[in-house]
C-alpha cells in the first residue's frame, strides 16, 4: 500500500489534477468572442428594422430586443451543440456578452426602420 511519502502516488494525484483543469486556445477564444459580437450585432440590425417596420413604439420595442437576443443566446448555445464549456470558458460568455451592446444599433435601425415606413 502507499503511503503518504510514496512519490507515485503525488504523481498520480499531480497528473489528476492536470486533466482536472481545463485548457483554453486564447486565439480560438478570441475567434468565439468575435463570432459572439458579430452574431449579436446582426441580429441587433435585423430586429431593428423588423421592430419599426412592425410599428413597435415605446417599451414594446424594447421588449421586442431582449426577446431577439434571448433567441440570439440560445442559437449560439445551439450551434456549439449545447456543449459551451467545449468553447467559451463560461456561460456569462455566451449569454451576457454583448448583450447590451448591440442596443444602440438596435436602437439606430428601430427609429430608421419606423420612420421610413411609419412617418415618411
Amino acid at each position: 500500500m502507499a503511503g503518504h511519502g510514496d512519490s507515485s502516488s503525488s504523481q498520480k494525484k499531480s497528473s489528476e489534477v492536470m486533466n482536472d483543469v481545463p485548457t483554453f486556445s486564447a486565439e480560438n477564444l478570441q475567434n468565439n468572442m468575435k463570432v459572439i459580437y458579430y452574431s449579436r450585432t446582426f441580429m441587433s440590425i435585423i430586429g431593428g428594422v423588423i421592430a419599426g417596420i412592425l410599428g413597435f413604439t415605446g417599451f414594446m420595442g424594447f421588449i421586442f430586443y431582449f426577446l431577439v437576443m434571448a433567441v440570439t443566446s440560445i442559437g449560439l448555445i445551439a450551434k456549439s451543440k449545447f456543449s459551451v464549456h467545449s468553447y467559451f470558458d463560461s456561460w456569462n460568455r455566451i449569454i451576457l456578452d454583448g448583450f447590451m451592446g448591440g442596443l444602440m444599433s438596435f436602437v439606430l435601425f428601430w427609429t430608421f426602420a419606423y420612420d421610413i415606413v411609419h412617418i415618411f
